[in-house]
């Protein structure tokens, strides 16, 4: 919102339903401006208008407009995200050249997310994820990934026997699910050409730790390593038993 608009909104919130007038004598705002920024005002879904003679201007509450411009903002980033993954990942896929190392060391927890998810989202065939711990927020933000998967996906998610029955159930609905009562690091691998190890905090102070790789011996090594855990789990059925 610009200077002006914060005025006339705040200035509304003080006074109540005004008209175009009183709100610009009131608030400061110019009377040359104050009409175009009522305008915007309202196409942002911050004011309501009475149209009579003259037009009285009234505030939407807070807490509606703060949604409001949280869905706007959310409509925006996902028309800027199709657009910039349509047109852009054409031209990536075709350079002969190679600018990334084969190996990142990744710091912070919204970064390794970050990562995870972008990793989830160009899996193609096999994706295969093993968690040791999980929030339920967490499990919230990295599920809609899933969604942008295509049916042909194979997803095998082996996690620890201490997370909640609720994570387990929600987990379960991306794909099969096993149980092991021993996991001492996790990870996601896609299409056995891409890894990451997530490595946690070394000290109470210290950043999380991941590291990422699309070097294909460090990726097939990690999917083998996957399978044997895979092997010597349960099933989700026989540990709610």
């Amino acid at each position: 919102m610009t200077e002006y608009e914060i005025k006339a909104y705040t200035t509304l919130i003080e006074y109540g339903e005004q008209t175009a007038s009183d709100l610009s004598r009131n608030s400061g705002v110019p009377y040359s401006k104050i009409y175009e920024v009522l305008n915007s005002l309202e196409e942002k879904g911050w004011v309501e208008v009475e149209r009579s003679r003259p037009s009285r201007f009234y505030p939407k509450p807070p807490a509606t407009c703060v949604e409001i411009t949280k869905m706007r903002l959310e409509k925006e980033m996902a028309e800027n995200e199709s657009r910039v993954i349509e047109e852009l990942t054409p031209i990536y896929e075709k350079r002969d050249v190679r600018e990334r190392p084969e190996i990142w060391i990744i710091r912070g927890e919204y970064n390794i997310l970050s990562k995870v998810k972008e990793t989830i989202s160009s899996c193609r065939k096999e994706l295969n994820i093993a968690i040791p711990s999980i929030s339920p927020k967490l499990a919230n933000l990295i599920t809609p990934t899933f969604a942008r998967l295509g049916s042909n996906v194979k997803v095998r998610v082996l996690l620890s026997s201490n997370i909640s029955q609720n994570i387990l159930q929600t987990l379960a609905k991306l794909g099969e699910v096993r149980v092991r009562d021993q996991m001492f690091g996790g990870g996601v691998i896609a299409d056995a050409t891409q890894v990451i190890l997530i490595l946690g905090a070394s000290g109470e102070n210290e950043s999380h730790l991941a590291i990422w790789s699309d070097h294909s011996g460090l990726a097939k090594f990690a999917k083998n390593y996957f399978d044997y855990l895979w092997s010597d789990s349960t099933t989700l059925e026989e540990h709610v038993r």
